[in-house]
């Protein structure tokens, strides 16, 4: 059984349109050179009216499709100066300046923007440069001044002036898994989650450490075997995905996506759940109200019954062309969207009852990963290939 009931201390060190086609309407040519002029002048109005009616038809196409094309511009994509094939993987933005913000991602991607996300940077921190490791920058989250990004192979930055400059922390080697998920939660203080269900909390900027939960999650399943929780004897031991809610529960799926585990602050160990449905979990997290929401492969989209942590859940009918979706990010209570393989873009507008498809990204080739709404206003879109779409409202 593999327990965390330890406390590391961690010296901190500081390194440093569609085009329509040309078309020319002329009067045929007279079939004999003995053709009466009032032939040619017949012929010659017959056409006329003919170009008249049809440059009518096209004159009133046109503001269709312009208004058509309006009307579905609920996002814009922002071209980023990276590499192709970067997956982007998480953003943040300081509170105390809602403008600056940093965006990662694989192969070592650190960008940052002054404006708000309209336009992006390459941002260096030598701390976090290696010739022998390409880190993969899994998540980021700002306190006030206070920032952490966390990545793997096990890296681990902190700033206490709003991302001006970074400190690299070291880590012990005795963490279990590696680090998928951070969250500042106050002055000094952080919460680290590993994708074995290793949680450790931290009060003085990372110089200590302290594990809330006893053991990790395969030691929990080995001991609750016998629970009746489907495929737990399969388990592979690592998370797939995991989320947090603002009140600091936390719920994640398996990497088999089989069934998914939830914990509450004080709670020893990780609560394992059947999934309620027979497709395999893709996705599950917390909705503005409290309830859950869970996305499944093949496209499926289910909502729990009511709020808190449950197993109840029904179906919500959605358009996804059978893509998966693969994230929902809450604009407010009744607003959200959810994101998926093959640019599928979804919107909801009354808590999640029904769906609407929005075609804004249909033409973007790229799987979108990840929904962030920074506040009701400022909302971004994450994908593959530096694919990254920014909420226009």
């Amino acid at each position: 059984m593999a327990t965390m009931q330890f406390t590391f201390s961690l010296p901190l060190s500081r390194h440093s349109p569609t085009t329509l086609r040309n078309r020319t309407f002329l009067p045929k040519a007279s079939a004999s050179s003995s053709s009466s002029g009032s032939d040619s002048l017949e012929l010659f109005s017959r056409t006329r009216r003919r170009f008249i009616s049809e440059s009518a038809a096209i004159s009133l196409w046109v503001p269709q499709l312009a208004r058509s094309e309006e009307a579905l511009s609920e996002w814009e994509r922002v071209y980023l100066p990276i590499d192709p094939g970067v997956v982007l993987l998480d953003i943040a933005f300081v509170p105390d300046d809602p403008n600056h913000g940093f965006l990662l991602g694989t192969r070592q991607t650190i960008l940052e923007t002054k404006d708000g996300g309209n336009t992006w940077g390459p941002r260096s921190i030598p701390s976090a440069e290696d010739e022998d490791f390409n880190y993969r920058f899994n998540s980021i989250s700002f306190k006030g001044k206070e920032g952490w990004i966390v990545g793997k192979p096990a890296i681990l930055l902190h700033t206490s002036d709003s991302g001006d400059t970074w400190e690299r922390i070291p880590l012990s080697n005795q963490l279990p898994g590696d680090m998928v998920y951070i969250k500042a939660t106050g002055e000094k203080s952080a919460e680290m989650v590993t994708d074995e269900g290793a949680i450790y909390v931290t009060s003085n900027r990372g110089y200590n450490w302290r594990a809330a939960v006893q053991e990790t999650v395969s030691a929990t399943l080995n001991r609750t075997v016998s629970s009746g929780i489907s495929g737990a004897s399969y388990y592979t031991g690592t998370f797939n995905t995991v989320n947090r809610s603002p009140d600091g529960r936390y719920v994640a799926v398996s990497s088999r996506g089989n069934f998914y585990l939830t914990w509450e602050p004080g709670q020893p160990f990780w609560q394992p759940h059947n999934r309620a449905v027979a497709r395999r979990i893709q996705n599950m997290g917390w909705r503005a109200d409290g309830g859950l929401w869970l996305l499944v492969r093949g496209g499926g989209l289910y909502l729990s019954k009511g709020t808190g942590i449950t197993e109840e859940f029904e179906e919500v009918p959605v358009q996804s062309r059978g893509f998966g979706i693969l994230d929902v990010g809450y604009r407010s209570t009744e607003e959200a969207w959810a994101a998926g393989g093959s640019g599928i873009l979804l919107r909801t507008t009354n808590g999640g009852k029904s769906w609407i498809r929005d075609k804004a990204a249909d033409n973007i080739a790229a799987n979108l990963y990840s929904v962030k709404f920074i506040d009701d206003k400022k909302g971004f879109v994450l994908g593959n290939d530096g694919v990254l779409l920014r909420y226009l409202g």
